[in-house]
């Protein structure tokens, strides 16, 4: 059976490709969850190659929060590493899409931002994202320069590109729907100004988490639309948080935020399980796939699994603090896992009580700031996390008069109090 043009095109595609083309695709294609469609993409870096033109790789990341956690740089790492292939990187901040507000994911309308909201969350979202991408071939944009401009006329010749049939096909919007849940009209606009993003910018390959796909589509329907190439898309699986369970997030506290301190970075990492430490090295170490087999198969062959979680602990405490402070985070790792106090403590000074009385140990907590109220204090008591010159406390009736204390809350909470 003779193959159709379209297959033989493939085929073609595929086994014409040179050194440089396997490797790019081997880049795009780690620890993503889909690359759609691929051999459109194998064309893009073929043509790249031979004309010596970079391809423009597109993310787009409303500004509804000003801070992220590492969950967030899984998408940012796959620019990064398509960014050191010498392809154009547009990180675009939808000041514009976020006056709408994405009802991806949600079964429920979220209230828009301020024009003010979104300007200061902006600034501090590409701070950030800027730790991991390179700034000075980082090419940055706003979706308010064609959002804005589009105007009335605009919005209604792109709404009618696209039908309330396959709107509804989304899952939230079905879902809701489905529910007698409320849908505003305006929702529908979010998914048609995403993919008009693509249209504005030419992208020809757009990067999103696995609960934007539907958005992602949506530009390559409209690229077609207004007579441009569609562009590919790639999505990025969610990180599990430090449980190893649920996704990470800020509202389940299995996060680990890139503006944490180094040394609460470090433990961080260092608290997750064997299994997910690899699939934190795929999704957020910078280290090749060869190098990551090669610890892998050292570890199954004896060594020490610890060794390679510390290696990536260094490695992100790194990219978001530098070396000297990931050193130190090791070091304080180690004093506080053999019990030792770190060199570089909170050194506090509090009152004795009234009349120069003695402080009891609840209230010694709280004035630290090392415990909320009494009843937490007791609690931690109970549970011997308070130690005092490396000594447990276990008299909830202790009272501390005039002196110097090196109280330890936890594995993680030291202070040097002084009473007076």
């Amino acid at each position: 059976m003779n193959q159709s043009p379209s297959t033989e095109s493939q085929t073609n595609a595929l086994n014409t490709m040179s050194d440089g083309v396997k490797h790019a695709l081997a880049v795009s294609l780690r620890g993503c969850e889909e690359l759609i469609p691929q051999i459109d993409w194998i064309k893009k870096l073929q043509r790249s190659e031979a004309t010596k033109t970079p391809l423009r790789i597109k993310l787009g990341l409303d500004p509804t929060a000003p801070d992220i956690h590492i969950g967030h740089t899984v998408v940012l790492n796959k620019m990064r590493q398509l960014q050191d292939l010498g392809h154009t990187v547009i990180f675009l901040i939808g000041d514009f899409t976020s006056l709408i507000g994405d009802p991806s994911g949600r079964n429920s309308t979220r209230p828009p931002l301020t024009k003010e909201q979104i300007e200061a969350n902006a600034q501090t979202y590409y701070r950030q994202a800027s730790m991991v991408l390179d700034p000075s071939k980082t090419e940055i944009r706003y979706n308010s320069e064609w959002g804005d401009a589009l105007g009335s006329r605009g919005m209604i010749a792109l709404s009618a590109k696209y039908t309330v049939a396959r709107m509804m096909e989304r899952n939230d919007f079905h879902d809701r729907f489905k529910a007698g849940t409320p849908i505003s009209v305006h929702e529908f606009l979010y998914p048609l100004m995403q993919g008009y993003d693509s249209v504005a910018l030419k992208s020809d390959l757009e990067l999103g988490g696995t609960d934007q796909k539907f958005n992602l589509l949506m530009g390559r329907h409209l690229q077609a639309e207004y007579g441009q190439e569609p562009q590919c898309v790639l999505t990025m699986p969610l990180l599990e948080g430090t449980d190893g369970v649920e996704k990470m997030s800020k509202s389940k506290n299995n996060y680990i935020g890139i503006s944490e301190d180094a040394n609460t970075m470090f433990a961080k990492v260092l608290s997750i399980s064997d299994v997910l430490m690899w699939r934190w090295y795929t999704l957020l170490s910078f280290k090749s796939e060869m190098e990551i087999t090669a610890l892998q198969a050292e570890v199954a062959a004896g060594r020490n699994p610890k060794d390679a979680k510390v290696m990536l602990a260094k490695e992100i405490t790194t990219r978001f603090h530098n070396a000297a402070a990931a050193d130190t985070a090791e070091q304080d790792f180690i004093n506080r896992s053999r019990g030792g106090i770190p060199d570089d403590i909170a050194e506090i000074t509090l009152p004795l009580a009234e009349g120069g009385a003695p402080v009891g140990i609840a209230a010694f907590l709280k004035q630290a700031n090392l415990a909320p109220p009494s009843g937490e204090g007791n609690r931690l008591i109970d549970g011997g996390g308070v130690r005092i010159d490396s000594n447990v406390v276990s008299d909830k009736g202790l009272k501390l008069g005039a002196g110097v204390y090196v109280l330890q809350v936890g594995k993680r909470k030291f202070a040097k109090v002084t009473l007076r």
